[in-house]
């Protein structure tokens, strides 16, 4: 296992050069003839400037990621495969509307849910989400993306969802999809419009800057430290290892990796007080050694069936999660609040099993 030590480096997507024009330096055409069609190019080029037609580059233009129209048929979209997939147990139904952290723990709950019940899963009720409120950031160049705050017939909770296009002709994917209080869904910036401001990879305002955030929890979880407030998915969970550790017949080691790039790329939308909420995956791994003397047994259905060979000795359990956190204002960098605060605060995190190997 390879420990990720940060986001990887995204190329900037540059706009095509010459886009809609001829070349016209075929084989054979001379001097003249290329002259002739750069002066016939030039005269086409001042007749478009003059008669006020304005070719607008998405690539280099700040502007809204989509219209809240197009969102909420994003939405309906996601929905109508995501519950035809729930239902089937069929990973290929969704496979289209999901994407990142979430294709990972949604697409291995099918596979085990096709194992365990392939005709399907006939008692399962249909995820809805109402009272959504869709907020949609300005930005230049590709990925575009937009946030979804619903309510749930599952509880009380939030759900925040995070839309992802990688081109214009891509379809709209949920990349990141946590629960949240609704308590805690923070106030976002936005400007006479209406829209949002994202906050870039390497903010220098934020407490810890959002593209190292992957890497800076994976390090958090191995070896503590400062830079994350505590909590469930911290502190407490830094505990609950400890303990698991040193339970007599079964040792457990754990991993911690960043995942990072594409569409595990971290993204974050600045709020009100100059905070920012910012969605990031990581993968976790525990290690179950069995005592000489001691069996293993795994009773859990869902890990039997992601099982690869057999565990006799050791176990293996692979996790994806992805979560949404507050990072706050660095002290000195403005905003409504009084900076760093206590640290970055876990407001949701939704984690899923994605493997298991027996040895």
């Amino acid at each position: 296992m390879t420990r990720d030590r940060g986001p990887r480096r995204l190329r900037r997507l540059e706009p095509n050069a010459g886009r809609g024009a001829e070349r016209s330096t075929r084989r054979g055409a001379g001097p003249g003839t290329r002259r002739s069609a750069l002066l016939a190019a030039s005269v086409t080029a001042l007749s478009l400037t003059a008669s006020g037609c304005v070719v607008v580059h998405g690539e280099r233009e700040v502007l809204p990621a989509v219209t809240k129209g197009e969102a909420a048929k994003a939405m309906t979209s996601f929905l109508t495969a995501y519950n035809k997939a729930q239902r089937a147990n069929d990973r290929a139904l969704d496979a289209g509307r999901v994407a990142g952290a979430l294709a990972d723990i949604d697409g291995a709950k099918l596979r085990a849910g096709h194992k365990t019940a392939p005709d399907g899963n006939s008692s399962y009720k249909a995820l809805e989400l109402t009272d959504t409120t869709y907020t949609i950031p300005k930005k230049a160049g590709w990925p575009r993306w937009f946030v979804a705050d619903s309510a749930s017939n599952r509880g009380s909770s939030r759900w925040l969802l995070v839309f992802t296009r990688a081109g214009a002709d891509d379809a709209w994917r949920v990349s990141y999809l946590t629960v949240v209080a609704a308590d805690d869904v923070p106030v976002f910036k936005k400007d006479d419009d209406g829209f949002a401001e994202p906050v870039a990879a390497g903010d220098p305002a934020l407490a810890v800057t959002p593209g190292r955030l992957a890497t800076a929890y994976a390090d958090y979880l191995q070896d503590g430290g400062d830079g994350f407030a505590p909590g469930a998915f911290t502190s407490a969970l830094r505990d609950t290892r400890k303990k698991n550790a040193t339970r007599p017949g079964l040792a457990r080691q754990y991993r911690d990796e960043a995942l990072s790039g594409g569409a595990y790329t971290p993204l974050g939308l600045r709020t009100k007080d100059g905070s920012a909420l910012v969605f990031f995956a990581t993968r976790h791994y525990e290690k179950q050694t069995a005592a000489k003397g001691v069996r293993l047994t795994v009773t859990d259905p869902a890990i039997k069936a992601l099982m690869n060979g057999e565990p006799q000795q050791s176990l293996t359990l692979a996790y994806v999660s992805n979560q949404a956190v507050l990072d706050p204002a660095r002290s000195g960098h403005g905003g409504d609040g009084d900076g760093d605060r206590d640290g970055v605060a876990f407001l949701g995190r939704v984690a899923g099993l994605t493997g298991a190997k027996g040895e």
